[in-house]
């Protein structure tokens, strides 16, 4: 698989070290595009891939385009791209909040995947939402599902509206774990634990408590029921969280999240 990366910043490299580790591609397969020349140095030591500075040249020969540039340059790149796409291509788009018409009409190429990675893909945890148009054919879109492969897990969506959706669920939704976990060892410093401490007992109940739900398969609620003895400590926090509006809070941050992404996403130019 020859694959052309456009963009080889964090999200980038991610991908670049996911395509090799999983040896969907062999180094001398990929081409990774980036303005600072320092960069693609140290891409070409770090991964043995060839870059170049020229987002035309790098697609010219590719098999799958993947888009890992800046919102405020896909423009720019797309245009240096346009007309230089091979009609075989299958471009991959990671850039938040661009449309699939933006994409197709700026790069003057039909078949496109546009996806919503969250930031724990960087270091290979994370779940992409993607979808396609439907010049995307059936070996295309095996070469995507495998590419996205390296991030994580990753889920298909038949329509493009699940994309502004998955922004409020999964892309933003590292922000609201970090900030829970970021208030969990706040408390746990204030009744008396260091916080080296208290972040490696968050830390780890956070991941084991994710773990235990993907294991069981049991709906949060049950399990919440297990920890939760009838007049215990953890009735009375639960009772302190619902009185806080805890669980209305997180809904309504989610909501809001969703119908932001909606209007950038009606917003000129995406």
């Amino acid at each position: 698989m020859k694959i052309a990366f456009i963009g080889g910043g964090v999200m980038g490299e991610a991908l670049v070290k996911g395509v090799l580790n999983k040896k969907l591609a062999a180094p001398g397969d990929i081409v990774a595009t980036d303005v600072s020349e320092p960069r693609r140095t140290f891409l070409e030591k770090a991964y043995h891939v060839q870059t170049t500075g020229s987002n035309a040249e790098a697609a010219k020969k590719a098999e799958v385009i993947v888009l890992a540039v800046k919102p405020q340059v896909l423009g720019e790149a797309m245009t240096e791209m346009k007309g230089q796409i091979p009609a075989a291509a299958v471009v991959v788009s990671i850039v938040a909040g661009a449309k699939i018409v933006t994409l197709t009409t700026g790069l003057g190429h039909g078949a496109i995947a546009r996806t919503m990675p969250n930031t724990p893909a960087q270091i290979g945890e994370g779940i992409t939402v993607w979808t396609t148009t439907a010049e995307v054919g059936q070996d295309q879109k095996s070469a995507v599902q495998k590419v996205l492969g390296a991030l994580g897990r990753e889920i298909y969506v038949s329509d493009e509206k699940y994309l502004d959706m998955a922004t409020a669920v999964s892309g933003s939704g590292p922000a609201y774990f970090f900030l829970v976990i970021e208030a969990l060892v706040d408390a746990a410093v204030h009744i008396g634990f260091t916080r080296d401490v208290a972040t490696e007992l968050v830390l780890q109940t956070a991941l084991g408590s994710a773990r235990i739900m993907q294991t069981t398969g049991k709906h949060p609620a049950e399990l919440r029921n297990m920890v939760t003895s009838p007049g215990g400590t953890t009735a009375e926090a639960v009772l302190k969280f619902e009185e806080g509006g805890l669980r209305a809070a997180l809904m309504q941050g989610v909501i809001a999240a969703y119908e932001k992404a909606r209007k950038l996403g009606e917003a000129p130019g995406k």
